[in-house]
């Protein structure tokens, strides 16, 4: 995990939805955190194939060594089911590949804050939360930084380098003290993840429209802020203009 100091509190972050995505935020004031199985990518949660080798290596000439490997795996396993994510894209400017990937081409909203705006709009949520910048390996050769003092935690701060483009920010929440027995027995707390409530009025600072959508879906866009009392600058990105010669 690479963390996060003041120089960062400034840093401009942006979150790409659909349209419905957006106005279920609003409507409920909060984020939506994803259990971590649920994201689509195999890998969440995994350590990679320089870690395992490294801990066979570790344990090889252990009693019970096999048997503990299997055991560390299955743990890891489970852990994901009990890890939810909130995801951002860190960048200066709006991004075309973002827009692509997470937002539907015809109603993609994406919403543009700051880390510092982020952390000043949680509301208590009764959970810790952690926050930090994903650091992207080459899971064949690296080792993932981190350790004991980090615990299960570290592994969902790395993504494969093939995800480099995303420059992701991630918040995490691990709720273990729902469990009623040792987590690899355990059932996972929520089936697809947890809402935190926010103050949409301090973490947004504009709204942006997809710039595939049709114009009047930006008077749309402005009439639904209206209703939620939201005084933010609502924009259509610009990215499909044509260029002045």
């Amino acid at each position: 995990m690479v963390q996060l100091g003041p120089e960062d509190d400034r840093l401009k972050i942006w979150r790409y939805m659909d349209f419905i995505k957006f106005v279920d935020l609003l409507d409920k004031s909060a984020l939506f955190f994803t259990r971590a199985d649920k994201l689509g990518d195999p890998f969440e949660g995994s350590h990679g194939k320089a870690y395992v080798a490294e801990m066979k290596s570790a344990f090889k000439e252990g009693k019970d060594s096999e048997q503990i490997l299997k055991n560390l795996g299955s743990v890891y396993k489970k852990i994901v089911k009990f890890t939810f994510l909130n995801c951002w894209h860190m960048n200066e400017h709006e991004s075309a590949a973002m827009w692509n990937l997470y937002a539907k081409s015809n109603e993609g909203i994406a919403i543009q804050s700051s880390i510092a705006a982020l952390r000043s709009s949680i509301i208590e949520t009764g959970y810790e939360i952690y926050v930090g910048k994903v650091e992207y390996l080459d899971y064949e050769s690296e080792v993932m930084t981190g350790g004991l003092e980090e615990g299960e935690r570290y592994p969902f701060f790395h993504k494969r380098k093939s995800f480099e483009h995303e420059r992701e920010l991630r918040l995490m929440i691990q709720d273990f003290k729902s469990a009623k027995s040792p987590i690899i027995y355990a059932s996972p707390p929520h089936r697809d993840g947890i809402h935190v409530s926010v103050d949409f009025g301090s973490l947004i600072e504009r709204i942006y429209l997809a710039p595939s959508c049709p114009k009047w879906q930006l008077g749309l866009l402005k009439s639904v802020t209206r209703k939620y009392e939201l005084n933010k600058e609502v924009i259509q990105s610009g990215l499909n203009e044509k260029p002045v010669y």
